[in-house]
């Protein structure tokens, strides 16, 4: 069975947040809970990550990012060089933009290494945190699959994003 772990981004996902309904849908999708979700320090959040996985067979392992979460997942392929069955990495936040001010340590660029194993890079044409050209430009070094999904803003909350099925019917081109 296919394990879905969920790694939000800075500030954790609401209620209403598509990865919470995400995380609802079934037994199988488990949120990675970080120690500290407001000034998140990067390797914190990828040693969380990779404790999270201990135990699960990595063929079985999705990983659903979403803004910040995006480059903590590339980070921990980085690092840690696991091939797990695939990531979900949604309107990954360009951290590098003169508009990013946040106190997130160790987050001090994107890596632009390839992922080795399946991804999908889902971004908008209008995300606040992300130009679509900077998304497609990770998905491009990343090795990932790119779908654009129009006007959708950081495809948050904010955005109308509570449910979205089109969002796991995306995953399921990971296998």
């Amino acid at each position: 069975m296919t394990h879905y772990f969920i790694v939000p981004g800075l500030g954790n996902s609401g209620p209403d947040h598509w990865q919470t309904h995400f995380e609802k849908s079934a037994d199988n999708f488990i949120r990675i809970s970080q120690k500290e979700w407001d000034a998140p320090a990067n390797q914190d959040w990828i040693e969380t990550i990779e404790s999270a996985l201990v135990g699960y067979n990595p063929d079985d392992v999705v990983l659903i990012g979403h803004s910040l979460g995006c480059t903590a997942i590339a980070n921990w392929a980085k690092t840690y060089q696991k091939n797990i069955k695939g990531a979900l990495l949604v309107a990954p936040s360009d951290i590098e933009a003169p508009n990013y001010n946040f106190d997130t340590p160790g987050f001090d660029s994107v890596p632009l290494d390839k992922i080795n194993f399946k991804t999908i890079v889902v971004s908008s044409t209008n995300d606040e945190w992300v130009t679509l050209e900077r998304a497609e430009f990770f998905a491009k070094h990343w090795g990932s699959e790119s779908i654009n999904i129009g006007e959708a803003g950081h495809i948050n909350t904010d955005a109308g994003f509570g449910e979205w099925p089109e969002g796991l019917e995306i995953m399921k081109k990971l296998g």
